[in-house]
């Protein structure tokens, strides 16, 4: 017969200490069970803790359960953990001093792992207060929801990807490059640019990506993601080529958090790469990123000068979004 564990926390959020507990317990036991106490005080959903553990932790079963009992009632605790898994487990795994009395209810044994923190240095609340401060204890799930994400938009050739790039280098992040133009390139190569034809789903499809390529790049993120326009911006590219506002891709870049927008200024000179609309539209498109910034929430900076005047007042702001994490 297969002997069983079990751990009880609420992970929030999981971090390298909760990792170290649960692959202890993993390595002592065949069946696994770990159960996530879930609060309405808890800002991070107990789903979603869930579904981070159940990511890094593939081997084990991941329950979710709502906390509404007596930290303190042993007994309840015990009698409730034997009906979610139903069944009395071997082992009780913990890295606190509840778990001998809670064990001892439900009769069967307790392991303590690392009690004193030694091992892993951290706690959950030392997340909680500065997540950035504490990268190194975080998986890539975890990482990628508590990354500052710093949007770069502007309109065309405004020097947006220079500016990615560059910030991306110097915090030794990664940045996310705009699917709309690697799109658009390839879209241009079957028709006359003059004469492109667009349905409204492709701006869909282009939001889609590009939210789905920046959740996957944060996972590998330094404490910072930078993104080349995003599916905010796409909502306006999708009015000026069609004229009206789509709800769809509205309804996508809604999904997305950022923490800052840097919009480019066009006091630098229009290049023509042979894939852009023209300088003609260039300077009413600014004036449209603008006005769209200032009826949103977040904070939001212009950028004018050179190249490096830029990237000094970029880098100022940042720094002071990563200092309050």
């Amino acid at each position: 017969m297969a002997t069983t564990g079990v751990i009880v926390g609420k992970f929030y959020p999981p971090h390298r200490g909760h990792k170290h507990l649960i692959d202890t317990a993993a390595s002592q036991v065949e069946e696994l069970t770990v159960i996530v106490c879930d609060h309405p005080s808890q800002t991070i959903p107990g789903e979603l803790r869930r579904q981070w553990l159940r990511e890094i932790h593939p081997n084990a079963r991941v329950l979710v359960i709502d906390d509404r009992y007596d930290e303190n009632d042993s007994a309840v605790w015990a009698k409730n953990t034997i009906g979610w898994l139903g069944y009395v487990p071997d082992v009780v795994f913990t890295s606190e001093d509840y778990g001998t009395p809670f064990a001892a209810c439900m009769g069967c044994r307790h392991v303590q792992v690392d009690k004193a923190r030694v091992t892993v240095p951290c706690s959950g609340t030392m997340i909680r207060q500065r997540p950035l401060a504490n990268w190194q204890f975080l998986e890539p799930p975890v990482r990628a929801y508590f990354a500052k994400r710093v949007c770069v938009v502007g309109a065309e050739s405004t020097g947006t990807t220079t500016m990615a790039q560059a910030l991306a280098k110097h915090y030794d992040t990664i940045w996310v490059p705009e699917y709309g133009r690697e799109y658009w390139e390839e879209k241009i190569r079957h028709y006359d640019m003059n004469k492109v034809p667009w349905q409204s789903e492709e701006f869909t499809y282009i939001a889609e990506e590009q939210c789905r390529r920046e959740d996957e790049a944060a996972r590998q993120a330094n404490r910072v993601l930078i993104c080349d326009t995003n599916a905010w911006a796409t909502r306006l590219w999708h009015e000026r080529y069609l004229h009206y506002r789509s709800p769809e891709v509205e309804a996508v870049a809604a999904q997305q958090h950022y923490d800052l927008y840097l919009l480019t200024d066009v006091d630098i000179p229009f290049v023509q790469d042979g894939t852009r609309d023209g300088e003609h539209i260039r300077l009413a498109m600014h004036h449209q990123f603008e006005k769209e910034l200032q009826e949103q929430s977040t904070p939001y900076a212009l950028l004018s000068g050179p190249h490096e005047q830029r990237l000094q007042v970029a880098i100022k702001l940042i720094d002071a979004l990563l200092e309050e994490a």
